[in-house]
């Protein structure tokens, strides 16, 4: 009975915690159905209504900024998905001078925030001729640190004897990773990918830097500009109904994957 006590009121604070972190996405569901009218009332009514969402896809160009906004994360992640495979699988398992030393060097990236290097990537992008370009949002994305990191743990914890199996059958190094590690590391991919996905779907200051059309602009900047058109209070259903809209997307997919996204980084060993 001791025991039981406390463990009670460690899962009664938590529970706590995630109504404390539900609230305000409560609010602004409450917020998008409220009629224009009632916005600012403090009062609580049963008078909802959906017009607020027609409204935003009518009065800004949201499947623009939808349609943009899946292709640089979708872009991003299949270029990712490329590159910290070969990274991870050469610091799991090849044998290479300074390998200690490089890798170190490279996980130093995720200590340098991505703010720090946006005048550099625009001077270059400027000297490509790819400001106010998708390609030039995803340019200094197309690596990443984090990435290298967890898959580099999880590469090590598939048995090298499958490996050395697998080339006594005669496969190269390239089939060797699709069809060993590729398959094994599902868990991790799928965790790196939310991850991926989550954060440059939330991107906005550096693709507000870079473009300048309507054409090129994500979400997160076309929300922000409809925001700030937004002048009276009159619009503030308005505004909540567009957030919803824009973050609707990563609480679905993060509502169907979050077991796999939490096993990931345990098999991992990420704490």
């Amino acid at each position: 009975m001791a025991k039981r006590i406390p463990k009670l009121a460690v899962q009664g604070v938590m529970y706590a915690m995630a109504v404390l972190w539900l609230i305000p996405l409560l609010w602004v569901v409450y917020m998008s159905i409220r009629p224009k009218a009632l916005a600012l009332s403090p009062r609580f009514s049963f008078e909802f209504t959906l017009d607020n969402f027609r409204n935003v896809w009518q009065g800004a160009p949201f499947s623009i900024y939808f349609a943009n906004t899946i292709l640089i994360v979708l872009g991003v992640l299949a270029v990712q998905i490329f590159t910290v495979t070969l990274a991870a699988y050469a610091f799991a398992r090849l044998r290479f001078w300074g390998k200690s030393l490089f890798f170190t060097l490279f996980l130093m990236q995720i200590m340098i925030p991505n703010d720090v290097l946006i005048f550099p990537n625009y001077a270059i992008l400027r000297e490509l001729s790819l400001l106010d370009t998708r390609t030039g949002i995803m340019i200094p994305y197309f690596a990443s640190a984090f990435g290298v990191f967890l898959l580099r743990q999880f590469f090590k914890s598939i048995p090298p004897e499958l490996e050395e199996a697998a080339t006594v059958e005669g496969h190269s190094k390239w089939g060797i990773l699709w069809k060993i590690y590729f398959p094994l590391g599902k868990s991790a991919y799928i965790s790196f990918a939310l991850v991926s996905v989550s954060y440059h779907w939330n991107n906005f200051l550096w693709p507000l830097i870079v473009t300048n059309s309507v054409e090129k602009r994500p979400l997160t900047v076309g929300l922000s500009l409809f925001a700030s058109s937004s002048e009276t209070g009159a619009q503030w259903s308005e505004v909540t109904a567009a957030t919803l809209i824009v973050a609707a997307p990563l609480l679905i997919g993060f509502f169907f994957f979050q077991r796999q996204f939490i096993s990931s980084f345990m098999q991992s060993g990420i704490k």
